[in-house]
């Protein structure tokens, strides 16, 4: 595995969207102020041309030309690490795009970024062997925020490689930063499930090297040329993999079936353990079926533990996750915390 040198003091940061862009507001806004609150803090901020339009299908431009973006960005000179603009939905329309074999090639840079960014952040993993970082966009990074933002940048910057999860989450907010009207936004307390195998556990202990993302946008790759799941979960084996996944617009039947078909693809063979995100869609149902079933349903057959309603993913905050890092994971009643290892 290869990992980038991490942001020095007064480096350079750039800024693609190889999802949607910057073009509407709030984000728009948070953008720029987020470029100012990198500059407050000495860095050259480094912007792609995409980061402010909306000329695409699901993404900030043509596929095309959000693959040229990316790949000036990662094989030349342009930045020390890169930050994408935000999620977004079509992000898969740009691989054929991508020069995967000229990043191999480059020098390493991190690029972090979450939701439909997992095209990018679990393809370098597992067709470039280039560590990623699965957390917040740049928008965020505008003005008062969260732990999980200064978290999210000390993981960037190499001052932290433990992270923990959080006192408490804001169900069905989608990422705010804070509370701005108290009666629209539900604080819950913190709430997490372990399981040793398919049994309730009070606490775990693993390890493995990480993988993972967005189920949405995983299961898209499965079957592709972009598939290289299986070869990366050989590759590691001895490792063992410890697979993050969380969920944005799926329900729990379609959860199911996603795990299904990743199974099937071979995605989870030499797996260590499981880390799952709270999806989006956190109440859906079908009938009694609820989102811990439909993730049971089928890993938990493989006899290692799972932790559930994880800070990771769509329901704010999130935890930073180094993918594609060696990590020791450590559950115990309402505390998690991984351990990176950067091997």
């Amino acid at each position: 595995m290869r990992y980038p040198e991490f942001l020095k003091d007064g480096g350079r940061i750039g800024f693609i969207a190889p999802s949607f862009g910057c073009a509407i507001e709030p984000y728009s806004t948070d953008f720029e102020k987020s470029l100012n609150w990198f500059k407050d803090k000495g860095y050259t901020t480094v912007t792609g041309p995409n980061c402010f339009l909306d000329e695409g299908i699901g993404i900030s431009n043509t596929p095309e030309k959000c693959a040229e973006e990316a790949n000036d960005f990662f094989c030349n000179d342009k930045s020390d690490v890169i930050i994408s603009c935000g999620g977004g939905e079509l992000m898969c329309t740009i691989l054929p795009y991508v020069d995967f074999d000229a990043i191999k090639k480059a020098s390493p840079k991190w690029f972090m970024g979450y939701s439909d960014n997992t095209n990018l952040t679990f393809t370098l993993n597992t067709i470039c062997d280039t560590a990623s970082i699965y957390s917040v966009c740049a928008s965020k990074f505008s003005g008062e925020h969260h732990q999980c933002v200064d978290d999210a940048f000390d993981v960037l910057r190499g001052r932290k490689l433990f992270v923990a999860n959080y006192d408490e989450w804001y169900k069905d907010v989608w990422g705010a930063d804070a509370p701005e009207d108290e009666d629209t936004v539900e604080i819950c307390e913190y709430r997490q499930f372990i399981y040793n195998g398919a049994k309730p556990s009070d606490s775990v202990s693993f390890s493995g090297r990480l993988v993972g993302g967005c189920m949405d946008c995983l299961v898209t790759l499965v079957g592709t040329k972009f598939d290289k799941a299986a070869e990366f979960a050989e590759r590691y084996r001895g490792d063992g993999i410890i697979w993050f996944i969380e969920s944005c617009d799926l329900s729990v039947m379609s959860m199911t079936r996603a795990l299904w078909q990743m199974e099937n693809a071979g995605w989870f063979a030499n797996t260590a353990g499981f880390l799952i995100g709270r999806p989006l869609r956190f109440d859906d149902t079908f009938g009694d079926f609820d989102h811990y079933q439909a993730v049971l349903s089928i890993l938990g057959k493989y006899n290692v533990p799972v932790v559930m309603d994880v800070d990771i993913g769509h329901q704010f905050p999130q935890m930073p996750v180094i993918s594609g890092a060696c990590a020791n994971v450590n559950a115990a009643g309402n505390t998690l915390a991984i351990d990176y290892c950067l091997l």
